[in-house]
């Protein structure tokens, strides 16, 4: 499955010829100015939660591209009042098939309030199963034993797990969640953007594969298959 990274936590996953795009914060980061955030395509926008730094171009990109954009009830209903009209709501343990494949919306421990204030429902993480594969989205979390519900029940390629500190999950506890889902390929997210989640990019893969797994870091841009 071919990914691309558009810096912090925004990534698109190309799947059954369509564009599933992430958490889109790119106009706002740093660190992405190489991104031309015009030329990022999307058949659909999921959102993990409402805070600004996972959802600040995804009504400019959706209004672009004229992607149908997927979150919980809250954040859909907050786009709603912005005009967007091609939406859909999830909640917690709820998944819908779309066209590229299924979308299950599970726990993440965090918090989620919208740009203006506004409550943004519970935070989540997306586990999307599909004909060309499946993966595990955690979103902003800190480490769950919910989580091993996910390595029981889905075979994963990959896992995108932040691992950031401060805010969300740090090395050690992304190390044990890739254990928990039971998968050994990790796309790293959600660190470096900020100075409280700056980390030592090659420690951080030393761990992993201490741990006998691969931690993936891309920088902004940069595509690779998983």
């Amino acid at each position: 499955m071919r990914i691309t990274y558009y810096g912090h936590a925004c990534f698109g996953a190309r799947i059954a010829g369509k564009d599933v795009l992430f958490d889109p914060f790119i106009t706002q980061n740093e660190l992405a100015r190489s991104v031309d955030v015009k030329a990022v395509p999307a058949d659909y926008i999921l959102v993990s939660h409402g805070h600004f730094d996972h959802l600040a171009d995804a009504a400019d990109i959706a209004r672009r591209t004229g992607a149908t954009l997927i979150s919980n009830y809250e954040v859909v209903t907050w786009f709603g009042k912005q005009g967007l009209e091609k939406t859909h709501s999830l909640n917690q343990g709820g998944g819908f098939s779309f066209e590229f494949g299924r979308v299950k919306f599970v726990n993440a421990v965090h918090s989620s309030s919208l740009p203006d204030g506004t409550y943004g429902g519970n935070p989540g993480g997306f586990l999307i199963e599909s004909g060309e594969g499946n993966f595990y989205y955690a979103g902003d979390t800190a480490l769950t034993q919910d989580m091993k519900l996910i390595g029981e029940s889905t075979r994963l390629n990959f896992a995108v797990l932040p691992i950031g500190d401060n805010f969300t999950m740090g090395i050690q506890d992304a190390i044990r969640a890739a254990d928990f889902v039971h998968c050994d390929h990790v796309l790293g997210v959600h660190y470096n953007t900020f100075p409280p989640i700056r980390i030592d990019s090659q420690a951080a893969v030393a761990q992993f594969k201490a741990a006998r797994k691969q931690l993936h870091l891309v920088s902004p841009g940069q595509s690779m298959d998983l």
